[in-house]
């Protein structure tokens, strides 16, 4: 499995940046983003090495969807193996770059059916040093939540970072199956920013968009898919917005079949403030309707 990159090196030494985008196919802000970069970023000015891939997983890409035609999750699926699958053989190929990288940044969004509060995250991994250069880098990018969350969630790509040592923070830029200019800015300053701060190239640090950090050591704190799952299969109407604020056992919304006819409320199972969204109405039964961080 080939993973389709392009490197610009420096004129002078300093350390090797990857950034990937396309983890999951129908993730579209970072694939332009990226190709951004790869214009913009000029070799005379940069001290090291930078590894751009706009699209990790070109099989989902494809297909216009999250996921390849075996359907498997490439961000449940590092490491992966070289004889396996299609999403498979690309995790194993991603996985190597990454543990070639001194340091990582994944870029994602909400694809087709969700819609993320602009974030930037990164694991709470035992090894101080390593926690404390991703704290930089996630509040060096630039958005207004910075997450930190369980690192013991494996199957990721920031896991195989966190295996190999490598400092690595993961971003969301809202989603719903466009391609937001203003995300796609805010990818590519963000990640500028991140290379200055490594001390890639020489940039000015612009004023904090940062509003509020959030570090939170709980049991699988950050596994988005497990949050608020629909009740039945149907047809997803909100009633809550993104950015806003939620109690438990509130509403998220309303879940109806499909003449109206059974009308189950969708009740919030934390309280906090909703950082992801369903914007795509149908539904499955389990589904994640919305993610709330809580006041922790």
């Amino acid at each position: 499995m080939e993973i389709h990159s392009r490197q610009i090196i420096g004129t002078t030494d300093g350390p090797h940046l990857l950034i990937t985008g396309g983890v999951h196919g129908d993730e579209f802000e970072p694939m332009a983003a990226i190709r951004r970069l790869m214009r913009e970023v000029d070799p005379v000015q940069l001290r090291g090495r930078l590894t751009l891939v706009p699209v990790v997983n070109e099989a989902a890409f494809l297909r216009g969807a999250r996921t390849a035609e075996d359907e498997r999750d490439l961000a449940r699926t590092c490491p992966g193996r070289p004889d396996g699958s299609v999403t498979e053989q690309t995790a194993h190929a991603i996985s190597q770059l990454i543990r070639t990288a001194d340091y990582f940044i994944d870029l994602h969004t909400g694809g087709t059916t969700m819609s993320v509060l602009p974030l930037t995250g990164y694991k709470l991994v035992p090894d101080e040093a390593v926690r404390e250069t991703q704290r930089r880098m996630a509040h060096a990018f630039n958005l207004p939540l910075v997450w930190g969350t369980d690192y013991r969630l494996e199957g990721r790509t920031l896991s195989v970072a966190r295996d190999a040592g490598v400092p690595a923070i993961y971003a969301e830029y809202l989603g719903r199956g466009l391609c937001d200019p203003a995300g796609i800015d805010a990818y590519v300053e963000g990640c500028l920013n991140v290379m200055a701060e490594l001390d890639m190239l020489d940039r000015e640090r612009p004023a904090s968009r940062v509003e509020r950090t959030v570090d939170d050591f709980r049991e699988s704190a950050g596994h988005m898919q497990i949050r608020n799952p629909s009740p039945i299969t149907g047809f997803f109407e909100p009633s809550v917005q993104l950015g806003g604020d939620v109690k438990a056992g509130e509403p998220l919304g309303t879940v109806t079949d499909i003449l109206g006819d059974n009308v189950i409320p969708a009740l919030s199972q934390e309280s906090g403030t909703v950082i992801v969204l369903r914007t795509f109405s149908r539904v499955h039964a389990g589904d994640t309707l919305a993610v709330v961080l809580e006041d922790v």
